[in-house]
């Protein structure tokens, strides 16, 4: 299996450079990954640096939290439009979601996705702060907001993927949308494990290590 074009190659540390990021995209691009993911601020450099590469851009908006105003990562999405992005990872809305506030979630995510017309919007779940049950509502409301993926994890809560919630999304999406694994994804074997529990992408920061073994 042949993983690089699986990979969102990923810096979303708050302290990355200019020179940060485009060391990243120089990578993805060598590489053949799917998009880089940085950081809203990087998006109309990375969008340049990586232009005709056929490499994408994926922009992290709503990031780490996803507990700011709906208006707010509306803005911020079509601002990463405006500046060339060609994917959008989200964070859902997780307080809302574990209390059970199902229309406000699917209201929050359809609005960056009318907000990135034609764009695959990801949705981050945070899984680790959530259980089994809040999870599966989390895919049911992204799959009716209209997003493309759902994603396990930011990488900068409690704790990373798991193969246990990649197949449980996998599960409630069915073909409604793809899953993204992120966090804590270090190696081949882990990262061919978690496709093979259901996942169509892979965020990480080892990229490099994962395709060159």
């Amino acid at each position: 299996m042949e993983l690089n074009a699986f990979i969102d190659h990923t810096n979303l540390k708050p302290n990355a450079t200019a020179a940060d990021i485009e060391k990243l995209c120089d990578e993805a691009r060598a590489h053949g990954f799917a998009t880089v993911a940085i950081n809203g601020c990087w998006t109309a450099l990375a969008a340049e640096r990586l232009a005709g590469s056929g490499v994408g851009v994926s922009t992290c908006i709503g990031f780490p939290l996803g507990a700011m105003t709906t208006e707010a990562k509306a803005f911020e999405a079509a601002r990463a439009v405006a500046d060339g992005t060609t994917e959008i990872d989200m964070v859902v809305n997780v307080g809302r979601l574990i209390q059970g506030d199902d229309d406000y979630v699917t209201r929050d995510i359809a609005a960056v996705v009318e907000a990135a017309p034609g764009i695959p919007v990801k949705v981050i779940l945070e899984c680790c702060l959530l259980d089994d049950g809040q999870i599966v509502r989390g895919c049911k409301d992204s799959v009716a907001a209209g997003a493309a993926f759902v994603k396990t994890s930011t990488g900068f809560s409690k704790g990373g993927a798991t193969l246990h919630d990649v197949a449980l999304m996998r599960a409630a999406v069915g073909d409604g949308c793809r899953v993204k694994a992120a966090g804590g994804i270090h190696n081949a074997d882990e990262a061919r494990a978690m496709i093979e529990a259901g996942a169509d992408r892979i965020g990480t920061s080892s990229g490099i290590a994962i395709v060159e073994g």
